[in-house]
């Protein structure tokens, strides 16, 4: 048995770690995924938007070289051409520093659409270069077909290229994007995984913990019958030995009050006899000898009244209940002194002789306690007959005691006997308050020993 719980306890607790490290082990998994998919989004939105802006830088460079081209050349104010020219190299200026910037940032993709724009811009600044030393007539007898003819499609070409690579661009946001989908089925498959690894022990264990709880519990079940049959096998016992005790109370009682009692009684009488045979002569001599004969009779017969009384008293089956209990509140107090009171309300002489025994030893064994233990001066005893039970209760003003500690065999006792009966018996108690006893008795059961 004890081999067997070690297993399982061994068995349940590999499986319970096992299933918290998996717990764990998935937590951490997708935890890391999880930042592994925001840190690569991120990375793909910044690429992007910085591509982006340089492509933007780009476009907007191109339209402005355009721009200052298309006014050196048909601007005649020299001032104004001065100044278009001056923001031309500027621009060119600027374009070569962010198509620098941009080469930074550029993948093996788009290396192609890259050189072509950096050939076309180079192309176009070649173009321009020789325009720049134009004078005012030259500008105004060419420009317009200058402009027309090689500003207008290069910027065209160059616009075409800038948006080819931003085309390019957008393609590679999209792999970025189908990346992480691909990152995400990946997490989805390790936590679909993992989630099945964790049902499939999870199941392991229910089913195992299932078999061991239902044979703890059939094993309980037995146990429990067991002791439910053994608890039913002793309050019957306790029952008939009661009932045993009782008989054999009542037969020594008999006895004693037959046989040991008349014959003292006839030894009385036979002694009185004697004297009065005796010659006048002798008759004081012998009645002299005779009276301590006398009083040893008298008083074992005293001791042998007593005896009986206390193993059954006649009363309780002659007189009834009430009257029994009466005599025992007097016997209690001449000799401990306790103040006795009894108060019966509407009790039947018709009592059944087990309860009515069940009663009078309650009422006797409580006396007994509190003479010898509670230090009381008074006891009150109450007993009051109702439809379907009889109530008992019976109250000290002693020192009273500590009942989860103090539980002596009498109180045991008493409790056996009412329980013997199918009925209820309570003990309240307080330390300096006295002690309560209440029992409850039905009268229309039988007890369970004597059936």
């Amino acid at each position: 048995m004890r081999l067997f719980q070690r297993q399982s306890r061994t068995v349940l607790f590999i499986g319970f770690g096992g299933l918290l490290a998996l717990m764990v082990f998935a937590g951490v998994d997708g935890l890391r995924v999880l930042r592994r998919m925001q840190d690569r989004s991120g990375s793909i939105q910044r690429e992007f938007l910085e591509r982006g802006r340089v492509l933007n830088q780009i476009r907007s460079d191109v339209y402005l070289s355009g721009t200052y081209a298309r006014d050196y050349l048909l601007d005649p104010g020299r001032s104004a051409a001065d100044r278009s020219k001056t923001e031309l190299r500027r621009l060119r200026r600027e374009m070569d520093a962010t198509l620098a910037n941009y080469a930074q940032l550029m993948r093996p993709e788009e290396r192609e659409p890259l050189e072509g724009l950096r050939r076309n811009l180079n192309e176009y600044w070649q173009a321009l270069d020789p325009v720049l030393l134009w004078g005012a007539d030259q500008r105004r007898g060419s420009g317009y077909a200058f402009v027309r003819d090689v500003v207008i499609p290069r910027r065209r070409a160059m616009l075409s290229l800038a948006d080819e690579i931003d085309e390019v661009n957008r393609r590679q946001v999209s792999t970025g994007n189908a990346r992480l989908t691909d990152l995400f089925s990946e997490f989805r498959y390790r936590l679909i995984v993992t989630l099945m690894l964790t049902l499939a022990l999870g199941s392991l264990l229910a089913v195992f913990a299932t078999r061991r709880i239902l044979a703890l519990e059939s094993q309980t079940t037995s146990q429990y019958t067991e002791v439910t049959e053994a608890r039913g096998q002793l309050r019957s016992l306790s029952a008939r030995l009661v009932k045993t005790q009782e008989e054999e109370r009542r037969a020594l009682s008999r006895e004693l009050h037959d046989e040991v009692g008349q014959s003292l009684s006839a030894i009385l009488v036979g002694l009185s006899n004697l004297v009065g045979a005796t010659p006048a002569e002798v008759r004081s001599l012998v009645e002299r000898e005779a009276a301590p004969l006398r009083r040893l009779v008298e008083g074992n017969v005293r001791t042998v009244r007593n005896l009986t009384l206390l193993l059954r008293p006649s009363m309780l089956d002659d007189l009834g209940l009430i009257p029994a209990l009466e005599w025992q509140g007097r016997e209690a107090s001449r000799h401990s002194g306790l103040r006795v009171d009894i108060s019966a309300e509407a009790v039947s002489d018709e009592l059944p002789e087990e309860l009515k025994t069940c009663v009078y030893r309650v009422v006797q064994e409580a006396l007994t306690n509190v003479a010898r233990h509670a230090e009381a001066q008074s006891v009150r005893i109450v007993v009051q007959q109702e439809t379907a039970r009889l109530l008992l209760s019976i109250q000290d003003d002693g020192r009273g005691f500590d009942i989860a500690r103090s539980k002596g065999l009498g109180l045991l006792g008493m409790e056996e006997r009412v329980r013997g009966m199918t009925g209820s018996l309570h003990v309240r108690s307080e330390t300096g308050m006295g002690t309560l006893i209440s029992v409850v008795l039905p009268l229309r059961t039988h007890p369970r020993g004597n059936e």
